[in-house]
């Protein structure tokens, strides 16, 4: 630590300790003053905006640094009284990683609030904890010098930046790394105990305190591998909630009144349009010649029985033949999944792709191209226009069945097929389970200023027969599952063929499933 003045110390001390002393009571020997300061009461009850605050000198670097001998203290001498407390561990942990010496001072500012949070939940609903801390973070980042930091280090979507900072610091976070950091801490410490261990009344309770520091030391390999998964969950939720974060400024599905949906093909339509032999939609292959062949239902009915006894998702023969060939896997939490939708598709369905997937397909020359052409879906199954997300949360996790997709064909189509291959995954919940969307069908009159009309609900459409069906077009009402997020648009447009072979546009009505939800 480099010589510092004694105005440089007492204002550090000021903003660590929130105690206001003059000039006159420091001015002989301001170690004296730092050293009985950080030995008091740490309060672990500070007010938001104290922990705000205490977040924002993490931009400065004297005062961080006494902030983090602080608590170094603090954790320590609350594991002297009782080493076998596991939250005494985590905090202690929760502090180290703040001594990292490749964590950025913005990072640090911002993990020290959700950190903050998470010591106060004690192990009750972290999850809750990070969520709470979220408005706080924002006000932190609003500070000026935040902004300035943002400014100078050309960081655009904070959030999602803040989010892969975090996760990077996590794959770090085992116990030699934090050991590393326990020791730079130390070696700290000990250049401020030099500064007064000569001095009668501080310098024996300064030496009192390195040893305690070093007690802890001596137990920390074993007393910080013992929460590590614990502390993986922390980083996970907070790097979960930024992303959430990040959702908001997605654009959404907001001004229902300047939306309009053209429906999906009929497939006599759209099997009209393939046939068609100029323009060739760029999804769409010639020949018979397939490269990822459907896996036979008798094949793999037998293992898919099995496996539902013990918990993976039931699967119908159009699941199964939509498969080249497929695993069963338990996604574990944080993870996203991610559904391409129309209005009038249902959120929670069958088919879904991971968050890979997702940024490959977006990231094509043609992404709706690229995903019909390698999901292998054709026009009159699904139309397009917007995406959803399936969050599974830390801590949680999904059974599904994954593989990639087979190559598809029509009986009346001859010589053209979807090539597949890019994996998919299938879960699904039972119809009759409430988290399933709400449906409305809506009569189609042919008029282009009256398009919806007389709508009914589920019951009522399947009681209808499969000539009476084709006079309606279903709507999503509503999402109902609550870790469904959405839905947002594709940027893809909601139409294929330059919209050939769909007469009418339909205005969409102002239902809850039709605007952008974003859950918890």
């Amino acid at each position: 630590m480099a010589e510092i003045n004694t105005t440089q110390m007492r204002d550090a001390l000021a903003w660590a300790t929130n105690e206001q002393k003059t000039e006159e009571e420091i001015a002989g020997n301001p170690w004296e003053w730092f050293w009985q300061a950080v030995q008091g009461d740490f309060d672990e009850n500070r007010s938001t905006g104290q922990i705000v605050l205490d977040a924002a000198i993490s931009m400065i670097p004297l005062v961080d640094q006494v902030c983090d001998v602080r608590d170094l203290i603090a954790n320590c001498k609350k594991l002297r009284e009782d080493v076998i407390d596991k939250w005494a561990w985590i905090a202690l942990v929760l502090t180290l990683i703040g001594l990292f010496p490749f964590l950025g001072s913005l990072v640090k500012g911002v993990l020290k609030v959700f950190f903050a949070f998470v010591r106060r939940a004690s192990g009750q609903a972290i999850e809750s904890a990070v969520d709470n801390a979220m408005t706080w973070v924002i006000t932190l980042l609003r500070r000026e010098s935040f902004q300035r930091y943002l400014h100078q280090h050309k960081v655009d979507e904070v959030f999602s930046w803040l989010s892969q900072e975090i996760k990077a610091i996590k794959s770090k976070i085992r116990p030699n790394e934090l050991i590393q950091a326990f020791d730079a801490g130390i070696r700290t410490l000990r250049i401020l105990v030099a500064k007064v261990e000569l001095i009668p009344t501080v310098g024996p309770k300064a030496k009192k305190t390195l040893e305690i520091v070093l007690w802890v030391r001596s137990r920390a390999q074993e007393g910080m591998t013992e929460v590590i998964a614990t502390i993986d969950s922390v980083m996970n939720n907070i790097a979960h909630r930024l992303e959430r974060e990040t959702l908001k400024s997605r654009q959404g599905i907001v001004n229902v009144s300047n939306v309009h949906y053209r429906g999906t093909l009929p497939e006599s339509t759209a099997i009209s349009l393939m046939r068609t032999p100029h323009p060739r939609p760029g999804w769409l292959n010639e020949g018979t010649k397939l490269p990822w062949r459907r896996q036979k239902y008798k094949d793999v009915e037998l293992k898919v029985a099995e496996k539902v006894q013990d918990g993976w998702p039931p699967l119908n023969e159009d699941n199964i033949k939509s498969f080249h060939k497929m695993e069963t896997e338990e996604i574990k939490g944080p993870a996203r999944l991610y559904r391409i939708v129309s209005p009038n598709s249902r959120a929670m369905s069958d088919c879904w792709i991971s968050e890979e997937v997702f940024k490959k397909i977006q990231n094509s020359p043609h992404p709706r191209e690229a995903w019909r052409k390698y999901l292998a879906v054709w026009p009159d199954w699904n139309a397009n226009g917007q995406f959803v997300i399936f969050d599974i949360k830390p801590g949680e996790s999904m059974k599904v069945w994954r593989g990639p997709a087979s190559s598809q064909t029509k009986d009346n189509l001859a010589n053209r097929y979807l090539e597949g291959g890019w994996e998919q995954i299938v879960f699904n919940v039972a119809r009759n389970d409430p988290r399933n969307d709400i449906m409305l069908y809506y009569r189609k009159t042919g008029s282009n200023k009256d398009i919806l009309n007389d709508a009914i609900d589920q019951n009522e459409y399947n009681k209808l027969d499969e000539l009476q069906r084709k006079e309606y077009t279903g709507i999503r009402e509503a999402i109902k599952h609550p870790s469904i997020n959405g839905p947002f648009e594709t940027g893809w447009g909601y139409i294929d063929f330059n919209g050939s072979g769909l007469e009418y546009k339909i205005g969409l009505p102002s239902l809850p499933g039709q605007l952008t939800t974003l859950r918890k």
